[in-house]
């Protein structure tokens, strides 16, 4: 949400637009959680999405979730945000592009070791940070909106480019909005251990995801209200540069603060969450044992963090800020479509009774499938190459899916 601003309004550069977009990621997410939300009611497992893919259609299709998430999927997520985060501590100190990428794996290896020697200690970590983060976002919008003229935002508006929206930028768009409000799926891996899941999970995915679309359209009206649409796509520090307008300095290194604050929380609760999916297919024979393995003395699975910590690593130092939230979303949005499906498949089951059904079914879940098919087809129109390398990425793990399965069966 602190950077995201910029790759949109490049794809849509009008404020009708950047709006519209973030409204439907919005939607479209809500949709997605929904299903994710009787999944969980109906399947309270650890390992979540992984978990469903294998009960559903193959143990296969969850290898393969579980496969693109360690190559791809959390690892980029966790290489993208800690690019967020050293971007932001550019503005107190000049780092350049090799600079920033050092602080970003620093950050990486930094709370993959704090985790690896106690959950407690980033649990309590999580807790702490999570009210900064809403206070960041309250603060850049109530500030934002008392700070800034009329005037000023008259100007703004007047200096908006004529290109108008497309349907190719506007899909682009929404799929940019999409890693913004990525990691709702994440919540289901702890199913098993969340007091009465059936309820709560579905309480905290719809109450979430409505803030979070809130917050979102706030902070971008006040990004454009102070900003002319050329100078948010050009900021890589898109808050920051917004309050330097406003006070100064001082305020942009307030905000960039708070953002920090912000995106190292956030990169926290991922190191945290990835292995508990590693550990489910561990047990399940579909990789090596020593993934489910906890330390000795500190009881962590501090393999499991530490070698994801180290390729996310390797993410953050090699692949643009682009590149990785666009292979996250393309990777993980066929799996969440094929979620959509395999909802409609159950309910034709007569023996299948989740504890809390989705409503609108089966108008909204077949939505939410399209709409996703809508958002990888048009990934896959806009760039075949690199669309290519995701998809082939993810098929890369069918044959060591067989012969992990025959070593587990002989």
């Amino acid at each position: 949400m602190f950077v995201q601003a910029s790759e949109i309004t490049a794809l849509v550069p009008t404020t009708r637009g950047v709006v519209l977009a973030w409204l439907l990621a919005g939607g479209l997410t809500l949709l997605g959680a929904l299903v994710c939300a009787e999944l969980a009611s109906a399947f309270p497992k650890t390992g979540g999405v992984y978990a469903y893919l294998r009960d559903i259609f193959s143990p296969a299709l969850g290898f393969l979730w579980g496969w693109a998430m360690f190559w791809s999927m959390h690892s980029g997520i966790v290489a993208a945000v800690a690019m967020v985060f050293a971007r932001y501590a550019g503005t107190f100190i000049a780092l350049g592009e090799t600079g920033t990428r050092i602080v970003a794996v620093a950050a990486i290896l930094s709370l993959a070791l704090m985790n690896s020697l106690g959950t407690r200690v980033g649990t309590r970590f999580q807790a702490g940070v999570t009210g900064l983060k809403v206070a960041a976002v309250a603060v850049i919008i109530l500030a934002g909106w008392w700070l800034a003229p009329a005037a000023d935002a008259r100007l703004v508006a007047d200096a908006a480019p004529a290109d108008g929206v497309t349907l190719r930028g506007l899909l682009l768009a929404v799929s940019a909005g999409l890693f913004a409000f990525g990691g709702w799926h994440i919540v289901t891996y702890t199913a098993e251990e969340t007091v009465d899941a059936p309820r709560t999970i579905p309480k905290a995915l719809q109450l979430s995801i409505l803030i979070v679309t809130i917050c979102y359209v706030g902070l971008n009206a006040v990004y454009l209200r102070v900003l002319s649409v050329p100078e948010v796509i050009a900021s890589t520090r898109v808050a920051a540069d917004t309050f330097a307008r406003l006070v100064g300095d001082w305020g942009a290194g307030v905000i960039a603060g708070l953002v920090m604050v912000s995106a190292f929380g956030a990169l926290n609760g991922i190191i945290l969450s990835g292995p508990r999916v590693y550990y489910q297919m561990a047990e399940d024979g579909l990789i090596f044992k020593w993934f489910a393995e906890v330390h000795p003395r500190f009881q962590t699975p501090a393999r499991a963090i530490l070698l994801e910590a180290v390729w996310s690593s390797v993410l953050a130092w090699t692949g643009s800020y682009r590149t990785l939230f666009t292979r996250v979303i393309y990777s993980e949005w066929i799996f969440f479509a094929l979620l959509g499906v395999g909802l409609l498949m159950l309910r034709r089951r007569p023996d299948y009774r989740p504890a809390w059904p989705m409503p609108g079914v089966p108008w909204a879940p077949l939505i939410f499938v399209l709409a996703s098919v809508a958002i990888v087809a048009n990934h896959v129109i806009d760039d075949p190459f690199e669309s290519a390398i995701g998809l082939g990425l993810v098929v890369s793990g069918l044959p060591f899916y067989w012969l992990w399965s025959r070593r587990s069966t002989s």
